[in-house]
């Protein structure tokens, strides 16, 4: 059997103790059972990196970090931001090494073992496919608020919107990847764009000295208390955790959660033109991305709402601080420019699932004995993984159907909110795979090296374990912390035992 679409005889962990390395071969010799297109130029791949960086939680979210530990949650977003940067170098050397690879998942099952590899992609896949679920119904969650500012009530329609937004999105992951490349590149510019907007704002506040009074914002209750633009709001007064340590050491978590699916640009290496000049430059970039996107929003948001004046509603929620930034600024339809936002970076989001979600499912079935799993593994005369992607997408079609049963629904949000703490289980496989990677002869000195590795992996790895040791301290995660241990030990202890009984069954029917 071949190891992902490279012909190779390693189908086992690599020797730690290598004493060669490996040269570095030609895309195009790697590339000849890659039957994908590179179709996804630099721009595309720079902008799908950013779009990874940017989700509906910095939009919506922020609000509630924010309050949770005041300004020191800057220092919280560089910190997490640093060691997803670490993930992402790992995952970028072992991509560097074999671009021809559909997914970094691939590298699990080279140097971890076939157990391990088919426990973390047939989970990474269910993982997608739950956030797929959740992220269309937040879509239209979104879609009917953004109306709602107008005064159009379609709550009846979302089964509708959700249907629409399903087979659109599907669609252009069905014409070409360059189509689906064109899509994110235009979804991450709107979301940039409102960043942008915001630092600007913020700027000329603070050079004029802006002042605005007590103002009521769509989604808070009660009425904010007015206040002077100032870099002051941030500074005055500051703790490290002023609402205690509990709170602050949360707030990792929480922050953790918001940078998920950083490591999409790792599903797109395989169809990247020049991926060996594109895929550094987005890694190395993401720092930048985040001291602008993150660290400059939070900044630019405290400056102009001191953040005491972040508080929890009544029923739960935290209003947006872009709302209430651009409320201040003068601008009364903020609530419906944010949520239109939102719905592009929720779009964007379901984008990248439907996307990544077909590319595991064809190397899922690719790397599969069953007939009926073979029928997945073809791509079609665009160069797609067509049927995979539509199966990945009728999965996600579900979602309207469970979101009407209430005795099931409250299960799937169980089920949805487990499988984002599953993906800390991938993390941690994902470093481990690279230290292996570095230990093995499939090392290319001369390629895109990961510094320190021996040290910053282990970093790594005690960070993801110590997110997943604060969802058992909090009674909103505690099930779903239980859920993914069981799964873990369920699925994971399944998939090492198979692998074992089929290689003693291979050794004894191999002849003495």
């Amino acid at each position: 059997m071949t190891f992902g679409n490279t012909k190779t005889e390693k189908t086992g962990t690599s020797t730690s103790d290598a004493t060669e390395t490996a040269h570095i071969k030609s895309v195009e010799s790697l590339d000849q059972s890659n039957e994908m297109e590179r179709g996804l130029k630099n721009r595309h791949v720079q902008f799908i990196a950013i779009g990874g960086t940017i989700g509906t939680g910095l939009f919506l979210g922020s609000g509630k970090s924010i309050a949770l530990t005041g300004p020191s949650i800057i220092f919280v977003y560089i910190g997490v931001g640093l060691i997803m940067f670490l993930l992402m170098r790992a995952i970028g050397e072992m991509m560097y090494s074999d671009p021809s690879q559909h997914t970094f998942i691939n590298f699990i099952t080279r140097y971890l073992g076939r157990g391990w590899g088919k426990f973390a992609g047939w989970t990474y896949w269910i993982v997608l496919i739950l956030t797929g679920m959740t992220e269309i119904t937040a879509v239209s969650t979104y879609f009917v608020t953004f109306f709602g500012t107008f005064g159009i009530d379609l709550n009846s329609w979302k089964w509708l919107i959700e249907l629409c937004f399903l087979v659109a999105l599907t669609g252009i992951n069905l014409i070409a990847v360059k189509v689906f490349g064109e899509a994110e590149f235009w979804f991450s510019m709107i979301k940039i764009t409102l960043i942008v907007g915001l630092i600007v704002t913020a700027i000329v506040m603070l050079i004029i000295g802006f002042s605005y009074p007590a103002t009521h914002i769509e989604g808070v209750d009660g009425t904010v208390s007015g206040a002077t633009v100032s870099l002051t709001n941030i500074t005055d007064g500051f703790q490290l955790a002023p609402n205690g340590w509990m709170n602050f050491f949360m707030s990792f978590q929480m922050v953790f959660f918001a940078y998920q699916l950083i490591e999409f640009v790792g599903v797109t290496v395989s169809e990247m033109q020049n991926p060996r000049e594109v895929l550094p430059k987005a890694v190395n970039e993401l720092i930048m991305r985040i001291l602008i996107f993150y660290v400059g929003a939070l900044i630019a948001i405290m400056a102009i709402v001191p953040w005491r004046n972040f508080h929890e509603n009544s029923d739960g929620s935290f209003g947006s601080p872009f709302i209430m930034v651009f409320k201040y600024a003068g601008l009364d339809w903020a609530a419906a420019l944010v949520f239109f936002v939102v719905i592009t970076a929720a779009a964007s989001a379901l984008n990248s699932l439907i996307y990544s979600a077909g590319r595991h499912l064809y190397q899922l079935a690719s790397d599969s004995e069953s007939p009926a799993m073979a029928r997945l593994a073809e791509v079609s005369e665009h160069k797609v993984p067509a049927k995979a992607i539509v199966v990945s997408g009728c999965m996600i079609l579900f979602s309207p159907i469970i979101n009407a049963i209430p005795g099931i629904s409250g299960a799937f949000v169980l089920f949805a909110s487990a499988a984002s703490a599953v993906v800390i289980f991938i993390y941690v496989l994902t470093m481990l795979a690279h230290h292996k990677y570095r230990q093995s002869s499939d090392f290319l000195p001369d390629g895109f090296v990961m510094p320190a590795w021996q040290v910053l992996d282990w970093i790594a790895i005690a960070f993801f374990v110590l997110v997943y040791v604060t969802l058992f301290l909090s009674a909103d995660t505690l099930g779903s912390a239980i859920a993914g241990l069981i799964w873990l030990v369920a699925f994971g202890g399944y998939c090492l035992l198979h692998e074992r009984f089929q290689n003693r069954d291979l050794k004894e029917a191999l002849p003495r």
